[in-house]
């Protein structure tokens, strides 16, 4: 009876430390700001030397007189407008049936028929099987505002990789936007704008910390339930 007694325990103390472990690897990481992966790229401080030319005007100084205030720089900053908006339907139907029936006749012997208290010996089988199965889906999300991101890397072809991070503090809890992506110098407007839809590779996240986003996650158990570990 003891033995039972500390084996039931020691299954009962490995469950536990399963789901314990379950519910820490399904935890998502908890976002915070200033996130230094999103932190904006300080651009080197080059000292250029001066040429002594008896002019006051340097050219490598002054902007050009058709010069734009288009990003094109490391660490030059563009607000990203985002637009996005998807909607996704979807239905499936599935119905299938199978009928079968099989019969043996009675057995002879010397050509006549094999009875038991005179009724012959006869057997039939048959069987039905019928599945019909309904699903179906429907999704909508729409995202309408501005991010102001900065440009951390000028790739070899004049593209720029962009990336930032915006936080507000919204009664007890903090709302934060992501973004990263790649765009091109040509598709921002005069006014260093761009569509989100021209941000290519994009990696858009939008969500919330505090009190307000804890209530709407499942607990650590709901979780295990749900997950592949449970074998049901």
């Amino acid at each position: 009876m003891t033995r039972q007694l500390s084996s039931l325990t020691s299954r009962l103390a490995l469950l536990t430390l399963s789901l314990l472990l379950t519910a820490c690897a399904s935890s998502p990481h908890q976002p915070m700001p200033d996130d230094p992966f999103y932190a904006p790229v300080q651009p080197e401080q080059r000292v250029e030397p001066v040429i002594a030319d008896g002019s006051l005007f340097q050219t490598r100084y002054a902007d050009e007189l058709y010069s734009d205030i288009k990003a094109r720089r490391l660490g030059d900053i563009i607000t990203v407008r985002l637009q996005e908006q998807t909607t996704a339907s979807k239905s499936a139907a599935t119905n299938t049936s199978k009928s079968s029936s099989a019969e043996l006749a009675a057995p002879t012997a010397f050509g006549r028929p094999i009875t038991i208290g005179g009724n012959p010996l006869s057997a039939s089988l048959s069987g039905d099987r019928q599945f019909q199965g309904d699903g179906g889906a429907d999704q909508s999300n729409r995202l309408v505002g501005d991010i102001t991101v900065s440009v951390i890397r000028v790739m070899p072809n004049g593209n720029l990789i962009v990336r930032g991070e915006k936080w507000m503090k919204l009664n007890t809890g903090d709302e934060f936007l992501r973004l990263t992506g790649i765009i091109r110098p040509q598709d921002i407007s005069s006014d260093n704008v761009i569509p989100s839809t021209r941000v290519a590779n994009a990696r858009i996240e939008y969500s919330g910390t505090g009190a307000l986003a804890q209530v709407q996650e499942p607990g650590w158990l709901t979780r295990f339930f749900n997950s592949s570990w449970w074998p049901f």
